[in-house]
Order: structure tokens, then sequence, then C-alpha cells
């Protein structure tokens, strides 16, 4: 997985160009902070997160479930979660480098933003409702098994590299239209609605739908996971549009005084051009990037394009500062290990713990037990969604101890610990406990490197300035 604040938000990887920062922004010492942005706005902001830890939920408690119900052999088991990181590792600098120069009427991030919100959706329909829409469109038992085992990967893979990828333009455009102090409280209501939207999400798949009301009028309980998931959704990305504004590239360009354009002479070579909010130029603050002669805007985009390669994305990783290089390889680290133990924990605790067999008939006591089982583990992610939404409240307390560097330690450690313990002592409530801490790795995944990001840059900031 490759960290979303690296590719996202004025990170090109072009050679020569730093992937933490634009070339422009270390050359200014006299740029002026976003206004304040008021708590309701960052609130709606954070409604994005909410929306897709919803959905993300829902996923990590009844993927592993569905794939094993729909007779996935298990030789493909592991190509289903594969294949979407190494997409990921393949489209998100490119897609990033293009969302960098988009000149949208809605903005850079935005646009990106609705367009894998869409592929969340379409993702879900097929890895919840194909197995359905398989079984009532053949009766022939190889086909339904080859197309619904099709049908529910390829959803699988679509949801899973959508909702991944969506995280780095949110990021980007709370980074784009906030001040320092703002983006630290933007991260944080972002961790608090996170959890939030989590443990809502598998509040919803440890319910027994198919003996309510509604289970029986939608179908079946994948269906009502579906219709609830795509509301949340649509009305948080809605929201979350709806948040702060952004501005075209060429609206901001053309209403900037020529007086303000940057004198620098480093500043009118082919560089990386950026741009902010509207409120930005309504108070006078304009990123200079934004204060190029107009008719090279479209040529800079095209050619910043053109420059971006797999070769020149490595290079830029290999040559950024060390505390940049490990700050990324630790993110890779703590998200391979969160993702892991949540992919797979539902059905931990029905075949390890509660001793299912998700392959056995649909109608037998062994796969009913796995069932039971894994609405069990639903219960404990939402013990975990909620301590990661309470934790990132306590993190305001602790960082003024231990530093933004002793949270990330604590969150490893804690969730060290905790999935050790679970792995020795696979008992219901232990485990159901042990889960708190799982919620404290993810707060800090979060949060914390955003944060670290931040306080480099400033600090860099500030030594130019000097």
């Amino acid at each position: 997985m490759v960290p979303h604040s690296v590719v996202m938000g004025g990170n090109s990887g072009q050679t020569g160009i730093h992937t933490y920062k634009s070339l422009t922004e270390e050359c200014l010492s006299d740029s002026v902070d976003p206004p304040k942005r008021p708590t309701g706005r960052l609130v709606m902001h954070s409604m994005a997160m909410f929306g897709r830890e919803f959905c993300y939920a829902v996923e990590a408690a009844y993927v592993t479930p569905v794939l094993l119900s729909v007779g996935l052999p298990k030789s493909l088991y592991s190509v289903v979660w594969l294949l979407s990181p190494i997409l990921g590792f393949l489209l998100q600098p490119v897609v990033g480098l293009v969302s960098d120069h988009c000149q949208s009427r809605w903005g850079r991030r935005r646009p990106y933003i609705l367009t894998l919100a869409v592929m969340m959706l379409f993702g879900m329909a097929l890895y919840l409702n194909g197995d359905t829409v398989i079984a009532a469109l053949t009766a022939d038992p190889r086909k339904k098994l080859i197309w619904a085992i099709s049908i529910t990967m390829m959803g699988v893979v679509l949801f899973d590299f959508a909702a991944d990828f969506i995280d780095g333009p949110i990021k980007a455009y709370l980074f784009d239209v906030c001040s320092h102090q703002d983006k630290e409280r933007g991260l944080h209501y972002h961790a608090l609605f996170t959890g939030f939207g989590g443990a809502l999400g598998y509040l919803l798949g440890a319910i027994d739908w198919a003996h309510l009301e509604l289970g029986r009028v939608l179908g079946t309980e994948f269906q009502v996971m579906f219709f609830f998931s795509a509301l949340v959704l649509t009305l948080c990305i809605i929201i979350h549009l709806c948040s702060i504004p952004e501005a075209p590239i060429r609206d901001i360009a053309k209403d900037i005084p020529p007086q303000k354009a940057p004198q620098n002479p480093l500043l009118s070579s082919d560089k990386i051009f950026e741009y902010g909010s509207i409120e930005k130029v309504k108070n006078g603050y304009v990123n200079p990037e934004l204060a190029m002669p107009g008719g090279k805007n479209k040529n800079l985009a095209e050619k910043a394009q053109r420059a971006m390669t797999m070769k020149s994305l490595l290079k830029a990783l290999v040559s950024m500062p060390s505390h940049y290089r490990c700050l990324c390889i630790s993110h890779l680290i703590g998200w391979t290990a969160f993702l892991s133990n949540m992919l797979f924990f539902t059905d931990f605790m029905g075949q390890i713990v509660y001793g299912g067999d998700p392959y056995s008939a649909h109608n037998s006591t062994e796969f009913l037990i796995y069932q039971r089982g894994v609405e069990v583990g639903c219960w404990s992610l939402c013990i975990n969604s909620v301590f990661s939404s309470l934790y990132s409240y306590v993190q305001k307390t602790l960082v003024s101890y231990v530093g933004l560097k002793g949270l990330y330690f604590i969150g490893y450690l804690l969730f060290g610990l905790g999935t050790g313990f679970i792995g020795l002592f696979p008992n219901v409530y232990s485990t159901m406990v042990l889960c708190s801490l799982f919620g404290v790795l993810s707060s800090t995944l979060y949060t914390v490197p955003f944060n670290l990001i931040a306080e480099y840059h400033r600090e860099e900031e500030e030594e130019v300035r000097l």
C-alpha cells in the first residue's frame, strides 16, 4: 500500500520535485495561512470518512464470509486482497498527479472523490448482490458457481480499491483549503467520525436481519446491508462535497491582480501550480503558484503528466528526506498489519473461536455456528470502532506528554500486544475486550502520520522564512 499522503495533494513524484511539498512552497517565505474554518464546515468535511468507514466496516465484517459462502477456492482467496493494493500502487501516483492539475469547475479533489464514491457503490452492489442476481439468472450449478465467484471477486476488488483510494483525495482536499491549525482539527474530526462510522457499520452487520421484517421485505441480510450502506455513503458524500468550496485553477488565476504575481524567477519556470479554496482569494490568501501566466497552465499540466513514470516515482521515494521515508515505511507496515487483522477477524471468530465451518451446507449446524461467530465478531469490531473514536480525543491530551512520535509508538505497541494475546488465547470474551486495542492503532493511523507531515512541513516553511 502506498501511503496516501505521498501521492496526493501537490505531490507529483516528478524528478527534481519533492513528493512532500512543491518547490514553490519551499521558495516562498511570505505565504499567508488560509482563513480559519468553522467547526461545522470541518464536521461536514469529515462526513466522507464516516460514510467510507461505514461501508468499509460492512466489507470487513462480511466480505470474507460472502467469498467463502459462494464457494471461492482457498487458492484464490489471497489473490482477491492482493489485486487492490497492486492497482493502488500503480495508479495512485498517476491519478494523484492528474488531480493536482485538474481544471474542473468543481476543483481538483472533488471530481475524484465523487468518482471513487460511485465506484464504491458499484463494488458493493456486485459483492453483496452478485450471488442473488446470478441465482435468479441461471439454474446451472456450474455456471452459477463460476459467475457468482467472478462477480463477487470483481465487486470486492473494485470496492476495496476505491475505498482505499478515496482517503487520499479527501486528505488532500482538507490540506488544500485549511491552515495548519485547522488541518490538525480536521484530522481529529476525521478520526472521530471514522470511529463512529465503523461502529455503526459493524453494528449493522451484527444484527440478525433474516428474522426481522426489513430483512424479509428486501430478501436477504446482504440486501439490507447494501440498502443502508448505499444510503449512508450517498448522503455523507453529498455533505462532504458541499463542505468547503474549491475554486478551479483558471478562475483563481483570472482573479489575481497582476501585482500579486510572484516575482521570483524560480516561480516562472515550469513548476507545479496549486490552488486553494474560493475563500482564500476572497480573504486575500492566494497560493502564489496560481499566479503563473495563464497561457502556460495547460502546457505545465501536460509536461508534468508526461514526466510522471514509475521510475520517477521510485526515484522520488528514494531521494526524499529520511524522516519522510521512515514515516512512509512505518505507515506501510502499520496498514499491512491492521488490514490483515481486520479483513480476517470475523472469519477468525467464526472458524477458530466458535469452531464453525463456512464451507458446510447453509442449513447445517456448522454453518449456523460460523454465522454466529461472524455476528459476534461484528460486535467486537464495533467495540473497536467506538474505542477508536474515544481514543482520538484522548490523543489531544497525550500528545502534550509523549509527543506525536510517542503516540505513534503507543499505537503500534498496543496493537501488537492485543493481537498477540488474541492469538494465544482465542476466547470469546477476552477477544472482545482486546478488540478495543485495535481502535488505538486505527485512530493512530488516521491522524498521527498526517499530523507529522503537517508538522514537518510547517517546520520547513519556518526554516525558509529564517
